[in-house]
């Protein structure tokens, strides 16, 4: 289990840095048993006590100070029963947890889907036309601590309404942004 004021959602790809030696054991558990491991989202407004289960995707770069830049993507979120300052023999936390079985590869809707296309030219990226999962969309986003929350605890059909008023929210920041560009000018 790893700590940290961050809550990563399924199929988003997170840099981390490793530096303490609990969590390089950690990490070298992680890379040599392809072992998964917990994100505890440690922050006051966790009321749920919910993290994300995570892969470790790559290593970056590993220095010489023992320390290394990692990125993991998270692959499922869990409910955190209890936490031990030590795993077993490790030196890093342990605890119990239920994970939730997310389905990383549910399917937005064709409206959603509609939505963040027009988002994406918005911001002039233009990718291959493919079929998005919700949490594809939710990933690119960019949701605070608190969206976040709300948004793992909606059921399915919420979740995507939730995503579409997200959308709809950013298009308006982004429109408006475009406008005030033409109203100011340097001199």
């Amino acid at each position: 289990m790893f700590p940290l004021s961050i809550l990563p959602l399924p199929g988003e790809l997170v840099p981390l840095h490793i530096f303490e030696p609990r969590y390089r054991q950690l990490l070298e558990d992680a890379e040599n048993n392809d072992m998964l491991f917990g994100i505890f989202f440690n922050h006051s407004m966790n009321k749920e006590k919910v993290g994300a289960l995570v892969r470790l995707e790559s290593i970056i770069k590993r220095y010489a100070t023992g320390e290394s830049d990692i990125i993991v993507k998270g692959v499922d979120i869990f409910t955190l029963g209890s936490l031990t300052k030590h795993f077993k023999d490790k030196l890093y936390p342990g605890g119990k947890a239920r994970a939730w079985g997310v389905n990383v590869e549910q399917l937005a809707s064709l409206a959603l889907v509609e939505e963040y296309l027009t988002y994406l030219r918005l911001q002039n990226i233009n990718g291959p036309l493919k079929v998005f999962s919700i949490f594809e969309i939710a990933n690119e986003i960019g949701f605070d601590f608190e969206d976040r929350l709300r948004f793992i605890f909606h059921d399915d059909e919420k979740k995507e309404s939730f995503l579409l008023a997200r959308l709809k929210y950013q298009k308006h920041l982004l429109l408006e942004a475009v406008k005030a560009k033409d109203v100011f000018h340097l001199n």
